[in-house]
Parts: structure tokens; C-alpha cells; sequence
């Protein structure tokens, strides 16, 4: 459970990290600032937590703590004929 919380936590913040560029971003271009590099911070941040979550995705997917339940998924059909 604390995988799934992590994994929300992480998407959250990229979502806010992605918010916030485009507000320094249109912030620095109205005012003419070129040498502001909040953007490039940003940025920073969103490709980390970006990189975290891809790791905690594979992390759970690795220790069966994630899985899928499609019907065209091979391991759930295998459940069901059992």
C-alpha cells in the first residue's frame, strides 16, 4: 500500500512541478528576464521526480506489488483456469 501512496505522492508533484514551469515561464517572459533560470529548476525537479517514478513503477511492477488485471493478460488468464 505504501507503493500506490508514493506513486501518487510523486505523480502530484510532477503535476504541480509542470504548473509551475509554465508560470515561471510566462512569468519571465512578460517581464523580459532572460537570465531568470527558475524554468531550468523546474525542469530539474520535474525530470527527477519523473525518473522516481518511473523507478518505483518498476520496483513494483519487479516485486509483484503492481500488477494488471486486463482480460488480455496472460498471468489473469492463467488464475482463471485454475
Amino acid at each position: 500500500m505504501w507503493l500506490k501512496i508514493v506513486i501518487v505522492v510523486l505523480f502530484i508533484g510532477l503535476v504541480i512541478s509542470l504548473f509551475t514551469g509554465l508560470g515561471f515561464l510566462l512569468k519571465d517572459r512578460e517581464a523580459g528576464d532572460t537570465s531568470s533560470r527558475r524554468t531550468w529548476n523546474a525542469l530539474t525537479v520535474r525530470i527527477t521526480l519523473a525518473a522516481l517514478l518511473i523507478g518505483f513503477i518498476f520496483y513494483g511492477i519487479f516485486t509483484d506489488q503492481l500488477g494488471s488485471n486486463a482480460p488480455w493478460d496472460a498471468r489473469y488468464e492463467s488464475k482463471l483456469e485454475k
